[in-house]
């Protein structure tokens, strides 16, 4: 067994000094439960992790990975394979959390029946406002959720900080290794965790602060998230759920280009193997979290998935 807990996975692309009071602040903050951070720089072109090399990170629980661009989800399982811990952490880059977070973390997967976490995620600009996990709306784009009154399952982990036990990772294979870039990979898990029987929780009681950007510090094109959300409604939804989801994106620019590619793709091997190994479908999780997907009927009505 390992003697490390939690791996702390930062993927990091063109920071700048973000990274780095990230990292201090998780030294600052850990408390009593073995840890890690795995660093990944994604080829960076601003040197953001060059401070990584001095002391006293050198002297640290951290370590560095880098990779040739592979992208949010590629740099994210890139730190997962490097990792040691039982739990795995994927945090933004840009985030600061508060004094022993890993604690409260380690007392939420004591829980029965708990295979991931993500805690309130609260803006750094305006720490009042801060969300509980997210879902879908009938558009599939993701809704924050209220602060419910304790331990609650919920659709969807965000991005900034979701936790997942390393056998739950591994047995859904991680994050989609088909994705581009970024978009839809943190929903991408999520759904796919409850599909294969996994259960997900927002804990309320610690909140991170998270660097809400205008924009990305690296080129991100909405060719790259429709591809995404194509490619994860190819792997996991059913006809009408699919044929949704297709009828949300048709009218987006390049959308029989993207179609084409994600078409092409090994999309419909790894559908397979998912239907295959998944013990709920997307129908269950649909009425699971009472998501308002819609979808044309056969005579111009609409239909509740």
């Amino acid at each position: 067994m390992s003697d490390v807990i939690f791996s702390i996975i930062l993927p990091v692309k063109n920071e700048g000094l973000n990274i780095k009071a990230t990292v201090d602040s998780m030294l600052r903050t850990a408390g009593n439960i073995p840890y890690e951070i795995v660093v990944v720089d994604d080829n960076s072109e601003d040197r953001c992790c060059s401070f990584l090399a001095g002391r006293p990170y050198t002297m640290s629980a951290v370590s560095l990975v880098t990779t040739a661009g592979l992208g949010a989800p590629g740099a994210r399982n890139a730190g997962a394979k490097a990792a040691r811990g039982e739990i795995l952490v994927f945090c933004d880059a840009h985030i600061t959390v508060p004094q022993d977070w890993l604690d409260r973390l380690y007392k939420s997967f004591l829980l029965p029946g708990v295979s991931g976490v993500s805690p309130g995620i609260a803006s750094m600009g305006n720490p009042q406002a801060v969300g509980y996990g997210q879902t879908w709306n009938d558009r599939l784009e993701v809704k924050w959720l209220p602060r419910p009154s304790g331990m609650t399952a919920v659709p969807l982990l965000p991005g900034g900080c979701q936790a997942f036990r390393r056998e739950a990772f591994e047995t859904v294979n991680g994050y989609d290794r088909g994705f581009k870039v970024w978009g839809h990979e943190d929903e991408e898990i999520s759904l796919k965790m409850w599909l294969f029987g996994y259960s997900l929780y927002v804990d309320p009681y610690f909140n991170i602060l998270h660097l809400f950007r205008p924009r990305h510090p690296y080129r991100v094109s909405m060719e790259h998230v429709n591809y995404n959300l194509l490619r994860l409604a190819c792997s996991h939804f059913g006809g009408k759920r699919l044929a949704s989801a297709l009828s949300l994106l048709k009218d987006q620019k390049d959308f029989e280009k993207t179609l084409a590619e994600v078409m092409l793709s090994d999309v419909w091997e790894q559908r397979r193997d998912y239907l295959t190994r998944r013990k709920y479908d997307d129908r269950w999780f649909i009425k699971r979290f009472n998501i308002p997907l819609q979808t044309a009927g056969l005579r111009g009505e609409v239909q509740i998935l």
